[in-house]
């Protein structure tokens, strides 16, 4: 007899950022989602699940240091859907050291497939949890700033709040 697997909990809450509304998604008590207003690729709402105030209590704590300049490297447990090569550079995404920025070969490279920029790109399109998997570090080849689910004018500002090692940033309440 085959037993189906008990379905995911959804659940969603929203915070405010200086860089505008946050709504962190958690599927089975893990962050699986951490998206902006009017990001491209974001999922419909309903998808979310049931607004609960208050859950990922650590994702938001950890957010409000990251803000606040005091925390470089976040340490969430995540719930990631994807493919496994989506996955793999996800994960490479995280290595990323905070102010610094990769190109799109560069992370292939790091992949150990100088020859999948594109692909990289295309996966890093589709990151599920912005600012906490880094995305906004890729740039383009010559140093431009292309391609941000966010908007170029969010990835510029947090790359720019990076460099300058969080210099006036907000916190989140």
């Amino acid at each position: 007899m085959t037993t189906n697997p008990s379905p995911s909990t959804r659940q969603h809450s929203v915070v405010d950022s200086p860089y505008g509304p946050l709504t962190l998604v958690a599927t089975d008590g893990r962050l699986s989602g951490l998206y902006m207003t009017d990001q491209r690729h974001r999922p419909p709402q309903e998808s979310f699940g049931e607004r609960t105030p208050g859950i990922l209590r650590e994702a938001v704590r950890q957010l409000d240091a990251y803000f606040a300049g005091e925390l470089k490297e976040f340490d969430l447990e995540l719930h990631l859907d994807g493919t496994p090569f989506q996955r793999s550079v996800w994960a490479r995404l995280r290595t990323i050291p905070y102010g610094e920025t990769w190109t799109y070969g560069e992370l292939a490279e790091h992949l150990g497939n100088p020859a999948a920029s594109r692909a990289v790109g295309l996966a890093n399109g589709r990151n599920p949890v912005g600012i906490i998997v880094p995305c906004h570090r890729v740039i383009g080849a010559a140093g431009s700033l292309t391609g941000y689910g966010g908007g170029l004018e969010r990835k510029r500002r947090l790359l720019a709040f990076e460099a300058a090692g969080a210099e006036g940033a907000g916190r989140l309440f």
